[in-house]
């Protein structure tokens, strides 16, 4: 049974996200989709969904639905608080919201984007192979706004029954493995080891193009102008300010500034819930280390 899902209150920005756009960076689009991943996987297999069926995703003050029809809906990544009709329900479990009734997701206690799943999944047209929106690049559906109807997909799992969800907060402190290049040789030798060893913090400048990290300046070994080259989720750019820019999923494809490490996969989405003012530590290590 098709249905649909009416925005209430979108809050800051509350965005339709599913595993994104891959393959595709030939043309100058970037992956998109959700910026924590497993959080997303999680409550698209709580509510029944295909693991990449395609989710809301808030930052920070959570958004307000209502729903057309009965729907199990899950809310997973970062903790906050739910209310189904005004009663308060689990956070990170399947809970049934009746055709009708307001569901509520307040403000994160922790971390910085959950993700709201409704059996069905959002069922908005696919561009490129993606239903996700691209701040960057302008693709997809719009950030949510209040009075807008969203379509939901046919219901196609069972719920399963789970009565707890082990879950750990966001850290306080991110850690992050990288690996150095392809050009750690235009920053200079101290700048590299100050790289590994400063403590860096997230900007209230960052977004979903990236993290922006302040911190002790890092020099650059050379000036000379750099072709722009390809780069890839978890790249850490250096521009000319020398605070360096740890990219996410609506990053660009391209780049003209120097890229002197990158940071893993895994290591990528607990990006997603670091709060401005959250301290970072890279960790540089050789590609075979982290492969083993």
């Amino acid at each position: 049974m098709r249905g649909s899902l009416l925005v209430v209150r979108s809050g800051a920005l509350t965005t339709v996200q599913d595993e994104g756009r891959r393959g595709v960076a030939h043309l100058g689009v970037p992956r998109a989709g959700a910026l924590d991943l497993p959080a997303m996987r999680l409550a698209n297999r709580l509510v029944g969904n295909e693991l990449g069926a395609a989710v809301l995703e808030t930052t920070l003050d959570g958004v307000d639905l209502v729903l057309d029809a009965d729907r199990h809906v899950a809310v997973t990544g970062a903790p906050a608080p739910v209310t189904v009709a005004a009663r308060p329900v689990a956070f990170g479990l399947a809970v049934l919201a009746r055709a009708g009734e307001l569901v509520e997701v307040g403000r994160a206690d922790a971390g910085v984007r959950s993700y709201v799943a409704v059996s069905g999944g959002i069922d908005v047209p696919a561009v490129l192979g993606s239903r996700s929106t691209d701040i960057l690049a302008g693709l997809g559906p719009e950030p949510l706004r209040r009075g807008a109807s969203l379509p939901l997909g046919d219901t196609v799992g069972r719920v399963p029954a789970v009565d707890f969800v082990p879950y750990s907060a966001p850290p306080a402190v991110l850690h992050l493995r990288c690996v150095l290049g392809p050009r750690d040789d235009e920053l200079t030798a101290a700048s590299l080891e100050l790289l590994a060893v400063a403590s860096w913090t997230v900007s209230p400048d960052s977004n979903r193009i990236g993290l922006r990290l302040e911190g002790p300046k890092l020099e650059r070994a050379r000036w000379q102008e750099l072709a722009s080259e390809g780069v890839v989720d978890g790249s850490i750019q250096v521009p000319p300010d020398g605070q360096p820019v740890l990219f996410l999923a609506d990053h660009p494809t391209t780049g003209g500034y120097p890229v002197v490490a990158v940071v893993p996969e895994p290591d990528i989405w607990i990006c997603a819930q670091a709060r401005p003012g959250t301290t970072v530590h890279l960790h540089p290590e050789t590609a075979r280390s982290l492969a083993g």
